[in-house]
């Protein structure tokens, strides 16, 4: 039974960073968990000026009760110094979006944007293998689930971005890992493929279009987008048009929930957890 949400000085806080904030669904989502959990804790949202970031986020990091903290756009890349240890998709792709604290007061810093996006696929029993993708951005989620598709077993990615060297850096990043994957950073899109993924900050507005002139898309092609919104996006409305399978950012973020959690309860005496200095 899910216990009466009571705030009291031994409340331990979450925050989520980003700039804007407004749009999050992450604070009832945690707080409700944590409740449900039967922990004292909650998750509030935190609107960090992308201006002011270097003067907030150390001090909001000194909370001495703060155990944890989600980041949004456009944070996830430069949140990563504040790690002093890091997972594995941290490591190869520079970016976190979420961090807890040790008990030694170290900060512990990893990425499940790409597993969210790939588990919520997989709620709605899309096939990932064997997929042919163009991906739109190659920023911290387009890069953690350039990530999780790679390791998904998808058979090529076409990644673009408006800044060609940022998906050119990406590709980089990622052949070494993932050597069975034809990973390319493209200029636009090309023939053959069945899975388009919007990754790119495009849709955040209600009134924006598509990342891109994406055309018509075959019934089989998977179609996904990062953004969280009460309507569908460009993105998925083209989706439902062409009468395609689609993952919008609410599927992403219910299939990352449940890692979250865990990453936040767990230590990095586990060994799951590599120390940033040894791998930067």
């Amino acid at each position: 039974m899910t216990r009466p949400l009571s705030i009291t000085g031994a409340t331990r806080l979450y925050a989520i960073i980003g700039d804007p904030i407004a749009q999050v669904r992450s604070p009832q989502v945690f707080t409700e968990r944590f409740a449900a959990m039967g922990g004292d804790a909650v998750l509030v949202p935190a609107h960090v000026p992308a201006d002011r970031f270097d003067a907030i986020v150390p001090a909001l990091l000194a909370l001495g009760n703060l155990d944890g903290v989600l980041v949004t756009v456009p944070f996830k890349s430069r949140m990563l110094p504040f790690a002093e240890r890091m997972g594995a998709t941290a490591k190869i792709i520079g970016a976190v979006n979420a961090l807890r604290r040790e008990a030694d007061g170290s900060w512990t810093g990893d990425m499940f944007d790409g597993l969210g996006f790939v588990r919520g696929a997989e709620s709605k029993r899309a096939r990932i293998r064997g997929r042919r993708v163009t991906l739109f951005g190659a920023g911290g989620a387009g890069s953690a689930i350039a990530c999780a598709l790679a390791d998904a077993g998808v058979q090529s990615i076409d990644i673009i971005d408006i800044d060609a060297p940022k998906a050119k850096k990406l590709v980089e990043r990622l052949k070494p890992a993932f050597p069975g994957c034809a990973l390319a950073a493209a200029s636009g899109m090309r023939g053959g493929v069945d899975m388009v993924v919007n990754a790119s900050p495009v849709g955040m507005r209600p009134d924006d279009g598509l990342p891109a002139d994406i055309g018509r898309l075959d019934s089989g092609t998977l179609v996904g987008d990062v953004v969280i919104a009460q309507a569908p996006t460009a993105m998925i409305r083209h989706a439902i048009h062409w009468g395609c399978d689609w993952v919008d950012g609410r599927d992403m973020h219910a299939g990352q929930v449940e890692a979250l959690l865990a990453f936040f309860a767990s230590a990095s005496r586990t060994g799951s957890i590599e120390p940033a200095r040894a791998v930067q």
